[in-house]
C-alpha cells in the first residue's frame, strides 16, 4: 500500500459516469471538484467543448455539469473532464427509439480483446450487422486460448474510440489505456505508452485497482505485466493483460506513471460480461466446485436463482464432514457448498459455524502491543509503549525493519513489564514503520510526523521593470526547504521548455526569476504556502530612450577637423549617420566610433564639399539628431582704409522673440559676428538678472555688474568666473558659459571699439530649469483598491510651465517605488488604482516642465485601501410597543480588510429629511431597542455599518412605522408533527417547543387528563413566544392527552398533544403443541397481556432439538397466534418457544412450551429399558488452599486456589468477614476451577484475613489465607538504615 503523503490526489471529488440515453432524451453529467472555483474544461471525442445550445455548461463554486437537452445519435462518443492535472473520461450511450429500433447484428467472431481495451469481434455494431467473415485473414493471429471462446451474444456493442495521443500540458502519456469490456473467459490488454525524450529518468508505472490495490504484488496466472522500450522513438510501452477473464475483475482501474519530479494518472474501468447459455448447456456444470478442466473456481453463484432450477439429485459420493468443509472455505464460497450438500437451513448453519470458529489465541509475549499508527508534530517527541507478559524479555526495535541503535535522539525504557521507546526532536526522516520484536514475536505500528504550517516572514515588493530586464521577486519563509507555489494571476507557474521560469532556493529565501521579461509578463504574482501568501504586481514598460548629450552646429575652417557626438542612455542602441539625406560611410578621412553611450564622426582635413546637415538615427527608433557643418573660409583682404566696428546681430534687445534660452546645467555660446578694421576691441557686460518673474517696478540700480575684455589680439584682459570663456577670432567674438545656472540668467552687453568707432549690442538671456518638488501629496479617500490624492504645485516651475506630474507608489514595508503613469498628468488630483486592500502605502510626485523631472516630493502619510462594508441585510422590525421599537438585522455580505468598527441606526419624521441618531456613537450589536419615542409618530429607520473607510449605504425599511402598540390575539401554532400522536419510547427524551403569539405577553398553562402538571413529573418553561415541555427520561405513566392553554384577559386558545410511551411487550402465553403428524408440529399460543402500550405486529417462532438444544428460527413476525413447522427430521424430539413483537422491538423473555413433540420414525418402534439416572452431584470442595503471603505495596498482588463441585460452585471473597465482590480495587477470576484474586497495587491497609468461599446445592467449603503489605523501602532510606546499623554494632 503506498504512503498516503507521496500519493498523487485527484482534483475531483465527483466524478462524472457513463451512461446510456434514449434518444431525443435529456442527459446531465455532473462532476466536484476539491477546491472551488477551479477552472474545469469539458472535451468531446478530444475536442473542447463550448456553451451552446446543444451542450450547456455550468459551473457553481464546487459543481459542474454539462447538459445535453436532446440527445442525438451523433452525441455517442467519449467525453472528458479536465480540473489541473486530472482528466477523467466517460462513454454516453445513445438507445434509438423503440419505434425506430433495429435488431442488433450479431456475429460469432472468436478471438481475445486487442490491444486498446476493446474486445475483438465487438467492434462498433451501430452502423449495421456485419457480414460473416469467409475465412480467416492471412495476418490473423491463431487464438491464445486453446477452446473456443463464447460468442458475447450478450455484449453491448463498444464504439471503438481511438487513444488520446495528445500530451497534456503537464501529462507524460503519449497514449492512455482506455475502458474496456470482455466476456467471462477471454483475455483484454491494456496499453499505456510514455515518450521520455524530455524525462531525465526512466519512468516508473504502477497499476492499481480499485483506490489502494497494488496489481504488481497480483501477477501471475491471471494477471501479466509487460515493459518494451523502442529506442527509435523513445517510447516506452507498458502493458498489463488479464487473462481468462472472472466476473470479480470487473471494476475501476488506475494507471500511475512518475519520473523525478513529474507525476500522471489516468482511470480507466473494466466490464466484464457473462457468456449466453447455448443449446445443450448443462446447467448443473456451475454448481460444481471446480470447473470441467479442474483448474479454476466456477466463481460465486447466486443461491437464491440457482435454487429454483435445482433438481433432485442423489449423492453417490462417499460421506464427507460438510462442517469441516464449511471451516476451511471462505465466507465467499458458503452458498455454494450448502446448495451442494442440501444445506436449506443457512442461518442455523451460520449460527453453528460462529461457535465453532476457535478462540484467538492470545499473544504469549505481549500483554500491550503497540496501537496500529501514532501522529506527532514535527520537532516534538513521542513515545511508544508496549507491555510484555515476562519482565525479564530482551526487545529489540526496528524501524523499517532496520534495528535501531540507542542514541540521544532514541532512548529506550524498561520499567517492569512495560518497555519504552522515546524519539525527541522528530523530523520527516522518522515518518516511518516501527516494530517491537520478542523473541520470534512481534507487533507494528506506524508513525507519522506532521510538518507545522510554513509562513511568509517576508514578504514579495512589487516591481516595474524595463522590457528584456531580468526580474527576480523574492520572499523569505520560515523554514528551510519548505515547498512553496508561484501562480500569476491565479494561474500555477510551472518550468516549461523555454525555462522562462526559473526557480530557485537560497536557505529561508525563495526566488522566482524571469530572464527577459516582455508586456505579457504583467501581472499580480503569488507565492503560497501551507500556512500564508503573498501577492506582489510586476508591470513592465517599453524602454524610451533617452538623449544625454545631442550633437550640435559646427563652423570649421579648411584642413581642421570637424567632431560630431552624441551620447544616448543606452549602451546597445547602433545608430546610422548621414548627411543631407545619404548615408555616411566610414573612410580614410571619416571616422566612425561607436563606445558605450557616446556615438562619434570625425571628419579630418575638412573641405568644402563636408559643408551640409549631418544626421545620426538610432536604430529602431523614430527620431534623429541633426547638427549643420559650415566651412569657413578665410579671405585675407588688404584694404588699406579703417572700417568702425560693426555687430551683426538679429536677437538684439529683450524683446521675448530676441531672448535666447539655455537650459541650465547645458553651455551657454554666444556667437556675435563682429566687423571692423583694425580688430575692434571687445567688452562684455553682465547686468542684473532680467526675468519675467521680476516683480514690477523694480530696477537693477545698484546691482554690481560683470565685465569681460577681450583687446584685439583675441586675449582676455580682465578675469572672470573659471566657467567664463571669451574667444574672439576673425569675423566673431564668442562668450561661452560653461554650466548655465539660474544666476547665469540676465542681460548680457557687448561692446566692440576700435580707432574708427564703437558698437554696442545687448542679448537677453533666460535660463531654464526643472522645476522645484512639489508638497507632500494628501489623500483625501481610499476604496477597496484604490485611492485620490492631492498636491500643490511647485513654488518655482523652473521657468517653464510645468506641463504635468509622475506620480509612484510603494508598499510602507518595503523600499521600492513603483512609478504610476509614464505620461505627465496635468491635474493636481489623480486616483490610484490597481493596490492590494488592507496594505499600508505610501505616495509621491514629481513635477514635469519641458526641460525635464523635478526632485520627487516628500512621502506622503501612510494610507491603506480598504472600502466601506456593503449595506446591512435583512432590517426588520422584531417589536414595536407605544414608546419602544426593536430592530434587528444581519451582518453586511461584504466587509472588506478593514474590521467592522460598529453600526450607526437613525431615524426621521416622515416628510423630512433631517436624520436624528438614536445613540450616541456606533453600536456592536446586530439588535437594538431605541427607546423614548412619541406615541403615534410616523417614523423612518436606517442603519448603517461603518469601518475605517467610513459608513456604509444605507439599509431602510420598506416604509415609516407608526409608533403604537399592536394587540395580538392568543394563537397556538402546534407544528406539524405533532398534529398526530408522539410515539416515544422509554427512556427516550421528550422536547416540545410549542411555538404561540399574543401581545402582551399571554399566560400560559399546562394539564394533563385535565390535571395540572407536576413539577416533578416533567419540567415547563416559558417565553414571550414559545414553551417548553422537557421530560428528561419517558416512562409509560407519562402517556396521556397534554392540553395547553394560552390567555390574555378573556381571550383563551387551547390545543391539544397525545403523547405515547411504548415499550417491549411481555412473553405470549399457553404456548402448547396441539397436533403431531409425520414430519409437521402444530403449536399455538395467547398474546401477551401486556403489549407494551402498541400493537402487536407479529410473533418470532423458534425450534430446537433436545439432544443439541440450538435453537433456529422458524418464522419472523408471524401474524397468527398459531402456526405449523413443517421439514422436522425423524427421530428427534423438539420443543418450541416464541417472541411478541411490537414496535420497539422483541420481547425480553420467550414463552416456552411445556411439552416436547417427537417425530416417530416409521416402521416398528423400539422401546428403550429404563435406566436409574445416575447423581453426578458433587459437594463443594476445595482442592488447593488460599497460601498466605507477603507482599511490596504498590505492585498488583494475587491469591490463588482451586475448587470442585458438581454443580459449578458459587464463589465468594471476603477480607475480614466483609463481601468484596463489588469492590474495583479488586478482580476476581475463574477459569477450568481456578480461582484467582488480583488486589491492585495494594497498601499497607489492604492487610488482612482473605477467605474465599464456595457453594453449591450438595454443600459448601471455606479456605481463608491471611495478606500482609509491606511499605516500599528506597535505596538511600536501606543504605541509611544499614550505616545506623553498622554504626550501633560499633558501638
Amino acid at each position: 500500500m503506498p504512503e498516503p503523503t507521496k500519493k498523487a490526489v485527484s482534483a475531483f471529488v465527483k466524478k462524472p459516469k457513463g451512461q446510456e440515453a434514449e434518444e431525443g432524451s435529456c442527459v446531465v453529467f455532473e462532476a466536484e471538484t476539491e477546491k472551488p472555483n477551479a477552472k474545469v474544461k469539458w472535451q468531446c471525442s478530444t475536442k473542447d467543448v463550448v456553451n451552446s445550445k446543444t451542450h450547456v455548461i455550468t459551473a457553481e463554486g464546487n459543481k459542474h455539469s454539462l447538459t445535453i437537452p436532446a440527445v442525438t445519435q451523433g452525441d455517442a462518443n467519449v467525453y472528458a473532464v479536465i480540473a489541473g492535472g486530472s482528466k477523467v473520461k466517460f462513454e454516453l450511450k445513445v438507445i434509438a427509439k423503440p419505434d425506430n429500433q433495429k435488431p442488433p447484428a450479431t456475429a460469432d467472431v472468436p478471438g481475445d480483446v486487442v490491444a486498446t481495451g476493446t474486445p475483438a469481434g465487438e467492434g462498433d455494431l451501430s452502423a449495421g450487422p456485419a457480414p460473416a467473415p469467409a475465412g480467416p485473414p492471412a495476418s490473423a493471429e491463431p487464438p491464445a486460448m486453446a477452446d473456443p471462446p463464447a460468442p458475447a451474444c450478450n455484449a453491448p456493442p463498444t464504439e471503438d474510440a481511438q487513444p488520446d495521443t495528445r500530451q497534456d500540458l503537464t501529462g507524460l502519456f503519449t497514449e492512455k489505456p482506455q475502458s474496456g469490456e470482455v466476456t467471462v473467459g477471454k483475455t483484454i490488454t491494456f496499453v499505456a505508452k510514455v515518450h521520455v525524450g524530455t524525462l531525465l529518468k526512466k519512468p516508473t508505472v504502477k497499476w492499481f485497482k480499485g483506490k489502494w490495490m497494488d496489481l504488481a504484488s497480483k501477477s501471475g496466472k491471471h494477471l501479466q505485466l509487460k515493459e518494451t522500450y523502442d529506442r527509435n522513438t523513445k517510447i516506452h510501452t507498458f502493458e498489463m493483460q488479464i487473462i481468462d477473464a472472472n466476473p470479480n475483475f470487473a471494476g475501476a482501474y488506475r494507471c500511475e506513471v512518475s519520473s523525478r519530479d513529474k507525476f500522471d494518472s489516468c482511470n480507466f474501468d473494466l466490464i466484464v460480461h457473462e457468456a449466453c447459455a447455448v443449446e445443450g448447456f448443462d446447467i448443473r456444470a456451475a454448481f460444481r466446485r471446480t470447473s470441467i478442466d479442474g483448474k479454476e473456481d466456477s466463481g460465486e453463484l447466486d443461491f437464491s436463482g440457482l435454487l429454483k432450477k435445482r433438481a433432485t439429485q442423489t449423492n453417490t459420493g462417499p460421506d464427507v464432514d460438510v462442517w469441516d468443509i464449511l471451516q476451511k472455505a471462505p465466507v465467499t464460497e458458503y452458498e455454494k457448498i450448502a446448495f451442494q450438500y442440501g444445506i436449506t437451513d443457512l442461518r442455523g448453519m451460520l449460527k453453528r459455524l460462529k461457535k465453532m470458529k476457535k478462540e484467538e489465541k492470545k499473544s504469549e509475549a505481549f500483554n500491550r502491543k503497540l496501537d496500529p499508527a501514532y501522529q506527532i508534530e514535527k520537532g516534538h517527541k513521542i513515545k511508544l509503549a508496549i507491555e510484555v507478559a515476562n519482565p525479564n524479555a530482551v526487545v529489540k526495535w526496528m524501524k523499517n525493519g532496520q534495528e535501531i541503535q540507542p542514541t540521544g535522539r532514541y532512548i529506550f525504557e524498561s520499567v517492569g513489564n512495560m518497555r519504552y521507546l522515546t524519539i525527541n526532536h522528530c523530523s520527516l526522516a522518522d515518518d516511518a514503520a516501527y516494530t517491537c520484536m520478542v523473541g520470534d514475536e512481534k507487533c507494528t505500528t506506524e508513525l507519522f510526523v506532521k510538518e507545522p504550517p510554513v509562513t511568509i516572514v517576508k514578504d514579495l515588493d512589487d516591481q516595474m521593470v524595463m522590457v528584456g530586464e531580468r526580474v527576480e521577486l523574492e520572499c523569505e519563509v520560515s523554514e528551510e526547504g519548505a515547498l512553496v507555489k508561484w501562480e500569476k494571476d491565479g494561474v500555477e507557474l510551472t518550468r516549461d521548455e523555454s525555462f522562462k521560469y526559473r526557480f530557485k532556493k537560497d536557505g529561508l529565501k525563495h526566488i522566482l526569476i524571469i530572464n527577459e521579461a516582455t508586456k505579457e509578463d504583467c501581472g499580480h504574482y503569488r507565492v503560497k504556502t501551507n500556512g500564508g501568501e503573498s501577492v506582489a504586481e510586476l508591470m513592465v514598460q517599453e524602454k524610451d530612450l533617452e538623449v544625454y548629450q545631442s550633437i550640435a552646429d559646427l563652423t570649421v575652417k579648411a584642413k581642421e577637423e570637424a567632431f560630431f557626438k552624441c551620447e544616448v542612455s543606452d549602451e546597445k542602441v547602433k545608430g546610422t549617420w548621414y548627411k543631407n539625406g545619404v548615408e555616411v560611410k566610414a573612410s580614410s578621412r571619416t571616422h566612425i566610433t561607436h563606445i558605450g553611450r557616446i556615438h562619434k564622426l570625425t571628419i579630418d582635413d575638412v573641405k568644402p564639399e563636408d559643408e551640409g546637415d549631418y544626421t545620426f538615427v538610432p536604430e529602431g527608433y523614430a527620431f534623429n539628431l541633426s547638427a549643420k557643418l559650415n566651412f569657413l573660409e578665410v579671405k585675407i583682404d588688404y584694404v588699406p582704409r579703417q572700417d568702425p566696428p560693426k555687430i551683426h546681430l538679429d536677437c538684439m534687445g529683450r524683446s521675448a522673440d530676441s531672448t535666447i534660452i539655455v537650459v541650465a546645467g547645458n553651455k551657454l555660446r554666444l556667437d556675435v559676428p563682429i566687423t571692423g578694421d583694425p580688430a575692434p576691441t571687445v567688452i562684455w557686460t553682465k547686468w542684473g538678472k532680467a526675468s519675467a518673474a521680476k516683480p514690477e517696478g523694480s530696477a537693477d540700480k545698484g546691482k554690481a555688474s560683470l565685465s569681460w575684455t577681450m583687446n584685439e589680439h583675441g586675449k582676455m584682459m580682465t578675469e572672470g568666473d573659471g566657467r567664463v570663456h571669451v574667444e574672439s577670432t576673425m569675423g566673431h567674438c564668442v562668450f561661452t558659459i560653461e554650466g548655465a545656472e539660474r544666476q547665469d540668467e540676465g542681460v548680457y552687453s557687448v561692446i566692440v571699439r576700435n580707432p574708427a568707432g564703437e558698437d554696442t549690442a545687448e542679448i537677453n538671456v533666460k535660463v531654464v530649469d526643472v522645476p522645484d518638488p512639489p508638497l507632500a501629496p494628501r489623500v483625501l479617500s481610499v476604496g477597496e483598491e484604490s485611492c485620490v490624492v492631492q498636491w500643490d504645485p511647485p513654488a518655482f516651475d523652473g521657468g517653464q510651465p510645468v506641463i504635468g506630474y509622475v506620480l509612484e507608489r510603494k508598499k510602507k514595508q518595503s523600499y521600492r517605488w513603483m512609478r504610476l503613469n509614464f505620461d505627465p498628468y496635468p491635474n493636481t488630483t489623480f486616483e490610484a488604482k490597481r493596490m492590494i486592500e488592507g496594505v499600508a502605502y505610501e505616495m509621491r510626485v514629481y513635477a514635469v516642465n519641458a526641460i525635464g523631472m523635478s526632485r520627487h516630493s516628500s512621502a506622503s502619510q501612510p494610507f491603506v485601501p480598504v472600502a466601506p462594508t456593503s449595506e446591512p441585510i435583512g432590517l426588520c422590525i422584531d417589536d414595536i410597543s407605544n414608546t419602544t421599537i426593536s430592530l434587528k438585522w444581519r451582518t453586511p455580505e461584504r466587509v472588506g480588510a478593514a474590521e467592522l468598527e460598529g453600526y450607526g441606526v437613525e431615524y426621521c419624521k416622515e416628510g423630512t429629511d433631517e436624520w436624528v441618531p438614536a445613540f450616541e456613537g456606533l453600536i456592536d450589536r446586530n439588535s437594538v431597542v431605541i427607546r423614548n419615542l412619541s406615541t403615534g409618530d410616523k417614523l423612518q429607520f436606517r442603519v448603517r455599518a461603518y469601518n475605517m473607510a467610513g459608513p456604509s449605504p444605507p439599509a431602510t425599511l420598506g416604509q415609516a412605522v407608526s409608533i403604537r402598540e399592536i394587540m395580538q390575539r392568543p394563537k397556538i401554532w402546534i407544528p406539524r408533527n405533532l398534529r398526530q400522536t408522539l410515539v416515544k419510547k422509554v427512556g427516550e427524551t421528550i422536547n416540545l417547543v410549542i411555538p404561540f403569539q399574543g401581545k402582551p405577553r399571554p399566560t400560559v398553562s399546562w394539564s394533563r387528563d385535565g390535571e395540572p402538571l407536576k413539577p416533578t413529573d416533567v419540567s415547563l418553561r416559558n417565553s414571550d413566544t414559545d414553551t417548553i415541555l422537557f421530560i428528561r427520561k419517558a416512562e409509560r405513566k407519562h402517556s396521556g392527552k397534554y392540553d395547553l392553554q394560552v390567555q390574555i384577559e378573556n381571550v383563551v386558545d387551547t390545543a391539544s398533544i397525545n403523547i405515547r410511551i411504548v415499550d417491549l411487550p411481555g412473553s405470549p402465553e399457553g404456548l402448547k403443541i396441539t397436533d403431531v403428524w409425520s414430519f409437521n408440529v402444530a403449536i399455538e399460543w395467547k398474546p401477551p397481556k401486556d403489549n407494551g402500550n402498541c400493537d402487536i405486529i407479529g410473533y418470532t417462532v423458534r425450534k430446537a432439538d433436545k439432544k443439541t438444544m440450538e435453537w433456529f428460527t422458524v418464522f419472523e413476525q408471524h401474524r397468527r397466534s398459531n402456526c405449523v413447522v413443517s421439514d422436522l427430521i425423524m427421530g428427534n424430539e423438539y420443543i418450541f418457544q416464541v417472541f411478541a413483537i411490537n414496535q420497539v422491538g422483541l420481547s425480553p423473555e420467550p414463552c416456552n412450551s411445556k411439552d416436547s413433540a417427537y417425530i416417530e420414525k416409521t416402521g416398528s418402534h423400539y422401546k428403550s429399558p429404563n435406566y436409574k439416572n445416575h447423581d453426578f452431584s458433587e459437594a463443594a470442595k476445595f482442592t488447593h488452599p488460599l497460601i498466605s503471603r507477603s507482599v511490596i505495596a504498590g505492585y498488583n498482588a494475587t491469591l490463588s486456589c482451586s475448587v470442585r463441585g458438581i454443580p459449578k460452585p458459587k464463589v465468594t471473597w471476603y477480607k475480614n468477614k466483609m463481601d468484596i465482590s463489588n469492590e474495583a480495587k479488586y478482580r476476581m477470576f475463574s477459569k477450568q476451577g481456578v480461582l484467582t484474586l488480583e488486589i491492585r497495587k495494594p497498601c499497607t491497609f489492604d492487610g488482612g484475613v482473605y477467605t474465599c468461599k464456595a457453594v453449591n446445592d450438595s454443600g459448601e467449603d471455606v479456605v481463608e489465607c491471611k495478606l500482609e503489605v509491606r511499605s516500599q523501602v528506597f535505596r538511600e532510606d536501606k543504605k541509611k538504615e544499614e550505616m545506623k546499623e553498622k554504626c550501633g554494632g560499633s558501638d
